[in-house]
């Protein structure tokens, strides 16, 4: 991938998005439609991923025939709300490693405090795929990253559900060596720091907290 960053327009993405954006939309649509446009986004961001080729023996011959290169894929959730994202992902490649960045976002100066690092070996030979639903000030996702290539990632893509203009430029003069791929790049951030339309707290609305 060589954009900074790829918008997901496929109709099923934007329409599923378009259900989960209305605010009348229940905890148990809005974790299903996470799961179902998840896997959507995980083509895009899997598209260019090391293929190479063996020799298998189907009812009619032997073939050569391609199969995936080099190590398991990394998926990174970053938590909380990451789990959504990656409960799709994972069953789209249920062989992947899964690691976990926790950070939650001081609600007065909208930084990241770090409380949970946990992920696979090997990271330096691995595609590492961080997911977050949201990426709004990008101060959690670029902490996040830096996290990731500190401890040894140099391959990484970013997903996310939706992205304000405030957080793809922060990503890009932080890491931009690090595509991102969302379903749509929305048009500011509130005072607060909220993605406008957006779609509220991702959080709360696929755990049912608020």
């Amino acid at each position: 991938m060589t954009e900074h960053l790829t918008i997901v327009k496929h109709p099923l993405v934007q329409h599923k998005l378009t259900i989960m954006r209305q605010k009348e939309t229940s905890t148990a649509s809005f974790r299903r439609l996470l799961r179902e446009i998840s896997q959507l986004l995980a083509y895009e961001v899997t598209s260019e991923l090391p293929m190479t080729t063996k020799t298998i023996e189907t009812p009619m011959c032997e073939m050569e025939a391609p199969t995936l290169d080099g190590k398991k894929l990394a998926l990174i959730s970053i938590l909380r709300a990451g789990n959504g994202l990656m409960d799709g992902v994972l069953e789209l490649i249920p062989a992947a490693r899964v690691g976990f960045v926790g950070l939650y976002r001081d609600e007065k100066t909208l930084q990241p405090i770090q409380y949970y690092f946990k992920v696979p070996e090997s990271l330096d030979d691995r595609l590492v795929i961080a997911v977050d639903p949201m990426l709004a000030t990008g101060n959690s996702s670029v902490a996040a990253i830096d996290l990731l290539k500190e401890a040894g990632a140099t391959n990484i893509r970013f997903l996310c559900l939706l992205a304000a203009p405030e957080g793809v430029a922060r990503m890009k003069e932080a890491h931009p060596d690090v595509p991102i791929v969302t379903a749509a790049l929305d048009e500011k951030l509130n005072e607060h720091g909220y993605i406008v339309p957006g779609l509220g707290d991702a959080g709360d609305r696929m755990f049912g907290t608020k």
